[in-house]
């Protein structure tokens, strides 16, 4: 059985939740209590030494680290859809998993943790950040479907979340129409799931 160790308001998470239900697997949810630091926990560091979610475990694997868990989780259940072979492609995807990793997480995510969550940031820093990667994404977006290739891979999933969370970070997203369009094409997946505060495209909210 896989077991996802998560929090519910966390983009990071629901990337992998996300994952998950693209892939059509089945998954128990454990609610990780941050309020009292659950995940700084002995048995949640034997799990993950840095004391964070998300935490995946399938059978003995043990994986730690969202962008490490879509990798599994494409090469374990998915097929060379979800993470590309050939060299030049996977190391497009690789990229866009550090991009995750760095600007998104420098970026949208800090606002959204400013604006909702009270986290103090260096508020120009963090702005500046996100719109130089808004503007690299609307760019690339402009004249392709999708970010490493011309489908959807664990690189899309990978940025997805956080790019749709924007708005509570006192973004404007309908800035970017080549965003909210890749947004649109991600929520029109069969198996798709969102969360709180993520911008919808009009279908999803008429829906």
């Amino acid at each position: 059985m896989i077991t996802l160790y998560e929090f519910a308001l966390s983009g990071n998470c629901h990337k992998v939740r996300l994952m998950l239900l693209l892939l059509g697997l089945q998954y128990q949810s454990v609610a990780v209590n941050g309020g009292e630091q659950q995940q700084k926990s002995e048995s949640f560091i034997a799990m993950n030494p840095f004391g964070q979610v998300p935490v995946l475990t399938d059978g003995e694997v043990v994986i730690r680290d969202s962008q490490a868990i879509l990798v599994y989780l494409a090469r374990q259940y998915g097929d060379e859809q979800w993470l590309p072979n050939d060299a030049a492609l996977l190391a497009q995807c690789i990229a866009w998993l550090s991009t995750a990793a760095n600007e998104l997480a420098a970026g949208p995510n800090r606002l959204r943790l400013h604006f909702k969550f009270g986290r103090t940031i260096n508020l120009d820093e963090s702005r500046q950040v996100a719109a130089n990667l808004l503007q690299v994404l609307q760019n690339r977006l402009a004249n392709h479907s999708y970010l490493a290739t011309d489908h959807i891979i664990v690189a899309d999933i990978a940025i997805y979340p956080y790019i749709a969370l924007a708005p509570e970070g006192m973004i404007d997203i309908e800035a970017y129409p080549a965003i909210t369009a890749w947004l649109s094409r991600i929520q029109a997946l069969p198996g798709y799931i969102g969360m709180p505060g993520m911008w919808q495209s009009q279908k999803e909210r008429l829906s």
